[in-house]
């Protein structure tokens, strides 16, 4: 593509604050990041926010035609809207202009929009979406997968995800030999329902991974594991709730720390610590998910994005582009591709 510079398509029409915060964030990518970033819609509306905000480079836009609404079904507003922003951005990456996709968009039209235009890799049967969770531990995550893309799977899709999780894990998040574990109700193989029982006994076989068990709600966030694997349904809805506890967290701490003068002289004392305690727990910080089994780099983000959750999106693109994991996942499996066009 003419540049060593990884060249990130940004959905600048995606989301609760586009494209103000989108671009924002993406502004400051450009500049920390050493990526280039192709801003896909309106352009009048980009021009205006690039207005506002400070930069001395150049930013291409590539323009688009309208967005895929919350309200709308993914696959008819994709077709009914060929020109609009997601579809552009998919085809930048398709046509080798772009190496990632980031959106804050429809979550479910950003799937499906990958899936059409950029197929699915071989072996894979369902893409999942990861996230990046805090844990326990200070210096330790753990990849929750699939977080909202399959509300019903097989078990050979689970088998999937923790396979692409553990490729993940070790390539990106930098764990020698992830620890793969099912979430359940309970630690005993035999615990759960149909699908977790079938895909527990599949994960013992799978040599590929480090499979080490059934973690229950209570020891996804323990340190324990490396990767935990469920289907989207539940997934999200753990997402979601992690994401409150959060935001919980950091209000009560905003609200109880500075009573009284004390509490304003161990606010200030504390500052520091407290920064490193929204770095771990403020979704914000995690950018988004890896939509991982499609054929292209593409990151989901939160729908109530701001510039900081933008940037950091950009940041696990480049990541997944640095440390090859579109090529790392296709190694693993050696059946031929499916046709782009299939989307269930």
């Amino acid at each position: 593509m003419g540049s060593a510079r990884a060249r990130i398509a940004i959905d600048a029409m995606g989301g609760d604050h586009a494209p103000a915060e989108i671009v924002a964030g993406a502004l400051r990518a450009r500049e920390e990041l050493d990526v280039e970033v192709l801003l896909v819609g309106d352009s009048s509306q980009i021009e205006a926010a690039l207005g506002q905000q400070a930069h001395s480079f150049p930013i291409e836009i590539v323009p688009s035609e309208g967005t895929i609404e919350m309200h709308e079904e993914p696959l008819s507003g994709l077709k009914r809207k060929p020109k609009a922003s997601i579809n552009v951005a998919m085809d930048l990456v398709k046509q080798k202009r772009a190496d990632a996709v980031v959106s804050a968009g429809h979550s479910g039209a950003a799937m499906a929009a990958a899936l059409l235009r950029l197929g699915r890799l071989k072996g894979i049967d369902r893409p999942a979406i990861g996230a990046v969770l805090p844990t326990i531990l200070a210096d330790k995550s753990v990849l929750l997968l699939d977080v909202g893309a399959n509300v019903d799977c097989r078990p050979k899709f689970l088998e999937q995800f923790a396979v692409m999780g553990s490729i993940y894990s070790q390539y990106v998040l930098g764990v020698t030999e992830p620890k793969v574990g099912l979430l359940n109700i309970g630690e005993e193989p035999g615990k759960g329902n149909d699908l977790a029982i079938r895909t527990h006994q599949m994960l013992e076989q799978n040599d590929r991974i480090s499979f080490v068990g059934n973690a229950e709600g209570r020891d996804l966030l323990s340190g324990n594991f490396d990767v935990v694997v469920c289907d989207g349904f539940v997934g999200n809805v753990l997402l979601k709730f992690a994401e409150a506890v959060g935001e919980v967290m950091l209000q009560i701490l905003k609200e109880e720390l500075p009573q009284g003068l004390h509490g304003l002289l161990g606010t200030a004392l504390l500052k520091p610590n407290l920064n490193r305690i929204k770095q771990r727990v403020d979704h914000a910080e995690h950018g988004g998910g890896l939509l991982l089994g499609v054929a292209g780099i593409c990151i989901i983000s939160h729908g109530a994005s701001q510039a900081p959750s933008i940037f950091n999106a950009i940041r696990l693109a480049k990541e997944a582009i640095d440390h090859q994991v579109l090529e790392r996942i296709t190694s693993n499996y050696h059946q031929p591709a499916a046709p782009a066009a299939e989307v269930e």
